[in-house]
C-alpha cells in the first residue's frame, strides 16, 4: 500500500512538472510582460489544483481547468498581452483523464458542451473587449482546439484497453475456477470409485476372514491351545482393520466427515503390537523412550504406522528372526528403529509389492521427516524413521 502510494506521487509529480514547465520556459520567447506573467501563473496555480483532482472528478476537472485557460487567454487579450502556445498542454492531460477515467457518456457530453460554451464565451468576451485592429482569439484559439479530441480518443482507447485487460482477466480465473472445480470433481469420482472397489472386494473378503475366525472361536474347545490363541489374534486383528478398512472407505467418500469412528492408534498403543506380532511367531526386544505421549497425535500414527509396517514386512520376509526395536522421543522429534537380522527360515512366497516402505515414506515425508530402509550387512533389514514433533505442520 504504500509503496503504490509512493509511486502514484511520483507519477503525479512528473506530470505536473511535464504539463507545467514547458509553458514557464516557453513564455520569455513569447511575451515577457508583466500582465502575461500573472496571467499564466494564476492559470498554472488552478492547473495543479485541478489536476490534483482529475481521477476522482474527471469531467469536474475538465471544465474548471478549460474554464481557468479561457480566462486567462482572455485576461491577457484585455491586457494585450500573448501566452505561449503550451498553454494548452493541461487541457490535453484533462481531455485524455477525462476520456480515460470518466464511464459516464451523460457527464462525459455534458462536459464536452461545457466546455464549448466556456470556449465560445471567452471569444465573445476577447471580441468585445479588443479594441479595433489588436483582436486576437480567433482561428489561432480554434488552431490550438483543433487536435485536442485526439487526446479524448486516446483516453478512451487506454480505458477500453484496461476493461479487456480485467474482462481477460475475469474469464481466465473463471476458467482456472472451472477447470479446478472439474478436477475436484473428477477426484472425487475417482475417490468413489475406489472405495466401492476396495468395499466390493476387500472390505468383503476381509469380513468373510473374521466370520471364519468367529466361527472356529465358537468351536474353540476342539482346538489345542495353540490354535486357539492364534484364532483369537486372527479374530481380533480382523476386527481391527475392518474398522480401519470403514473409516478409509467414508474418507474416500466423503474427505469433509472423514473423522475416524474409531481411536486413532498413537505411540501408546505399541504394545499391543508387540503382542500380536509375538502371538504371529514374531521375536521382538523392544526399547521405549520417554515423553513419547508428549509428541503430536499426527506424529505418533506416523510412528506407529512404521513400527507397524515394519513389523510385518520382518514376518514375511524374515521369519523367526529376532528384531529388535527402539522408539525414543527426545529433543522434541520422533525416531523410530526396527532392525531384523537374517530370516531363520524362509520368507513368505509373494509377500508383497514394495508398497509398505513407500506408503511409509510417503507418511513421513508429509510430516517433514526422513525414513531409511535397506539391507544391514548381516543379512538383515534395517528401517530408521525420524519425525520432527514441533515443526511437524500440526
Amino acid at each position: 500500500m504504500v509503496d503504490g502510494r509512493w509511486h502514484r506521487w511520483g507519477a503525479d509529480a512528473g506530470l505536473l512538472a511535464l504539463t507545467f514547465l514547458p509553458p514557464l520556459l516557453s513564455q520569455p520567447y513569447v511575451d515577457t510582460s508583466k500582465p502575461a506573467w500573472l496571467s499564466l501563473m494564476g492559470y498554472e496555480a488552478v492547473g495543479v489544483v485541478v489536476l490534483a483532482l482529475r481521477r476522482r472528478l474527471p469531467a469536474t476537472a475538465f471544465v474548471a481547468g478549460l474554464a481557468a485557460l479561457v480566462a486567462a487567454l482572455a485576461e491577457s487579450a484585455v491586457e494585450g498581452a500573448k501566452l505561449t502556445p503550451l498553454v494548452f498542454l493541461p487541457l490535453a492531460v484533462l481531455l485524455y483523464n477525462l476520456g480515460s477515467r470518466c464511464t459516464s457518456w451523460t457527464r462525459t457530453v455534458l462536459a464536452v458542451a461545457g466546455g464549448a460554451a466556456l470556449t465560445a464565451a471567452g471569444l465573445c468576451v476577447n471580441r468585445l473587449t479588443a479594441s479595433a485592429g489588436e483582436f486576437r482569439g480567433g482561428l489561432d484559439v480554434l488552431a490550438a482546439l483543433a487536435p485536442m479530441p485526439l487526446a479524448w480518443v486516446l483516453g478512451f482507447a487506454a480505458r477500453s484497453r484496461r476493461a479487456l485487460l480485467v474482462a481477460a482477466e475475469q474469464r481466465a480465473a473463471e476458467a482456472g475456477r472451472a477447470q479446478a472445480l472439474e478436477a475436484a470433481q473428477a477426484t472425487q469420482r475417482e475417490r468413489a470409485r475406489i472405495a466401492r472397489e476396495m468395499h466390493d472386494v476387500v472390505a468383503h473378503s476381509l469380513t468373510l476372514l473374521v466370520v471364519h475366525a468367529e466361527t472356529l472361536r465358537a468351536r474353540g474347545h476342539e482346538l489345542p491351545d495353540w490354535a486357539r490363541t492364534e484364532v483369537d489374534a486372527l479374530a481380533a486383528a480382523g476386527r481391527q482393520s475392518g474398522g480401519e478398512l470403514r473409516d478409509l472407505l467414508r474418507m474416500l467418500r466423503d474427505p469433509a466427515e472423514a473423522a475416524p469412528l474409531q481411536p486413532v492408534p498413537g505411540l501408546a498403543d505399541l504394545g499391543a503390537l508387540l503382542d500380536s506380532h509375538r502371538a504371529a511367531g514374531g521375536r521382538v526386544e523392544a526399547h521405549m523412550g520417554t515423553a513419547l505421549e508428549s509428541l503430536p497425535g499426527p506424529v505418533q500414527l506416523a510412528g506407529y504406522r512404521v513400527v507397524q509396517e515394519a513389523l510385518a514386512n520382518a514376518r514375511r520376509h524374515a521369519p523367526g528372526a529376532p528384531t529388535r526395536l527402539s522408539v525414543e522421543g527426545e529433543a522434541g522429534r520422533l525416531r523410530c528403529e526396527v532392525v531384523n537380522s537374517r530370516a531363520a527360515r524362509p520368507g513368505t512366497l509373494d509377500a508383497g509389492a514394495g508398497l509398505g516402505l513407500i506408503s511409509m515414506r510417503e507418511r513421513v515425508d508429509a510430516l517433514g521427516g526422513e525414513l531409511t530402509a535397506g539391507p544391514t550387512g548381516d543379512g538383515g533389514f534395517r528401517v530408521v524413521a525420524t519425525v520432527p514433533g514441533v515443526n511437524a505442520g500440526v
